[in-house]
C-alpha cells in the first residue's frame, strides 16, 4: 500500500490529523491496535479548551458537540470548608471550557473519517516502523493474520505513551524528562446528575477531590489515593465516604448513584525532546504526559496535530520544510507551559505524603496559594487564562 502520511494510533491525535489532512487533499492511513469498540468507549479526558472547541467546529465536527457539550464559564475551588468560584470567562476575555468526553470526540472523528472513505484499520497487530533514514519510510503490520506494508512520505506517531512510535527513534536521539508523583486518583463514573453546575476542585487534609461531569445524568468523580493502591482497597463505601468528606461545604450535598466504572490512575509528567526524527513526528501522549489536574492532555494532542497538519500542507504545497523542521520546537513551547500549569495545580491541591511534609509547611503553602487565587484578581486571571487555553 502507498499513502502520503501513515498514522499510528486512532485516538484523538491520530484521527484529528487524518481529518485535517483530508480537508487539504492529503491522503493518510490510520493503524490502531485496539478495536473500534474499545477506542469509542475508552473514558479519558473531558475538558475541552476554547481553542479545541473552535477547531472542531471549524472543521465540521461541531454539531453534536454544540448539542451535547456542557459549556462552563467558571470553576470552583474548595478549601478550609468553603467554596470560591473562579469566573473563567470574565477573567479570560470571554473564553470558556466545554465538558465533552474524549470518547465522544473519537466517535465524531471516526464517523467523519469513515464517511469520507478514509482507510482506518482497527485490531492491527505487530505494527513496526522502518526505513526512517530513507525518503520512503514504511509501516509494517499484521491484520487478520495477513502481513501488510505501507510506504509513506511521512509517519505520525499518535499511539500514546505505551505505543511503538517513540521507541522507533534510534537510541541516543531523544532526551526524556519525567516526574512520577507519589499519589494517584481513584476515578468513578456515576449514574447520577451532577451536584454542581461547574467543576469543583477541592483541597482537603484527607487529600484532593474533584467533582466533574460527562452529561446531565452522569457524574465523574475523583479522590486522591496513594501511588500503588489497588482496586480492592477502594470499595464503593470508602470512595463515597472520602468524597463526602473532602467536598463538604455548608448547604451543599453530593448526589450518589450507581458506579458504572472505576479505575486508579497514577499521575505523571513526561516529555521527550525532540518530538521528531527524520520523517517521523510524535504527537500527543506519545511525546508528553501531563497530570490530569490541569485538564491539558487532550488539548495538547489536538494542538500538536493542528500544527503538524499545517506543516505537512505547507511542505506538499511549496516544498518548504521550514514548518516541518520547526515542529518540535514550536510544540514544546506550549507543552512546557502546560506542564508548568499542571504541576502548579497538582502541587496546590494534593495532600503531600507525610515524608514530604512532616512539619506541615507544604500544607500551609497550599493554603497561601489558594488564598492568593481567590483574593487577587491578577492571580485568578493567570489561572483562568491557563485553564481555558
Amino acid at each position: 500500500m502507498r499513502t502520503q502520511v501513515g498514522i499510528v494510533g486512532a485516538g484523538p491525535a491520530g484521527l484529528m490529523l487524518s481529518h485535517l489532512l483530508h480537508r487539504e487533499g492529503i491522503d493518510s492511513v490510520v493503524l490502531e491496535q485496539r478495536s473500534r469498540e474499545y477506542v469509542e468507549k475508552r473514558v479519558r479526558a473531558g475538558v475541552l479548551e476554547q481553542g479545541t472547541v473552535d477547531l472542531l467546529a471549524a472543521t465540521g465536527l461541531g454539531d453534536r458537540l454544540r448539542r451535547e457539550g456542557l459549556v462552563h464559564h467558571g470553576i470552583e475551588l474548595r478549601f478550609e470548608g468553603k467554596g470560591h468560584r473562579v469566573p473563567l470567562s470574565d477573567l479570560a476575555g470571554g473564553r470558556a471550557i466545554t465538558i465533552y468526553g474524549q470518547q465522544e470526540v473519537v466517535k465524531d472523528l471516526i464517523n467523519a473519517r469513515l464517511a469520507a472513505g478514509a482507510t482506518l484499520h482497527f485490531d492491527v497487530a505487530a505494527v513496526s516502523i522502518h526505513e526512517l533514514h530513507s525518503a520512503k519510510p514504511e509501516l509494517r503490520y499484521s491484520l487478520a493474520g495477513e502481513s501488510g506494508r505501507i510506504e509513506c512520505d511521512l509517519i505520525a506517531g499518535c499511539d500514546g505513551f505505551h505505543g511503538i512510535a517513540r521507541n522507533a527513534v534510534p537510541a541516543g536521539v531523544l532526551r526524556t524528562y519525567q516526574r512520577d508523583y507519589p499519589f494517584a486518583w481513584v476515578g468513578v463514573l456515576v449514574e447520577a446528575p451532577p451536584s454542581s453546575d461547574e467543576l469543583i476542585y477541592a483541597r482537603h487534609e484527607r487529600g484532593f477531590a474533584l467533582h466533574s461531569m460527562r452529561s446531565p445524568t452522569l457524574t465523574r468523580l475523583y479522590v486522591q489515593c496513594d501511588q500503588g493502591d489497588t482496586d480492592a482497597e477502594w470499595p464503593a463505601a470508602r470512595i463515597w465516604d472520602e468524597l463526602h468528606a473532602r467536598l463538604a461545604v455548608p448547604g451543599w450535598s453530593l448526589a450518589e448513584g450507581s458506579i458504572l466504572e472505576k479505575s486508579i490512575t497514577g499521575l505523571k509528567s513526561f516529555v521527550v525532546e525532540p518530538m521528531q526524527f527524520g520523517p517521523l513526528f510524535l504527537a500527543g501522549d506519545a511525546a508528553h504526559i501531563v497530570p490530569a489536574t490541569g485538564a491539558k492532555g487532550l488539548n495538547l494532542a489536538v494542538a500538536d496535530v493542528h500544527r503538524l497538519a499545517t506543516a505537512i500542507v505547507e511542505w506538499y504545497r511549496t516544498g518548504s520544510r521550514a514548518l516541518l523542521d520547526g515542529y518540535s520546537t514550536a510544540c514544546l513551547e506550549r507543552v512546557w507551559q502546560a506542564q508548568a500549569f499542571s504541576s502548579y495545580m497538582t502541587a496546590m491541591l494534593h495532600r503531600p505524603p507525610p515524608s514530604d511534609d512532616r512539619d506541615g509547611f507544604e500544607g500551609r503553602l497550599q493554603i497561601a496559594r489558594l488564598r492568593a487565587v481567590v483574593t487577587s484578581r491578577a492571580a485568578a486571571a493567570a489561572l483562568a487564562r491557563s485553564y481555558v487555553g
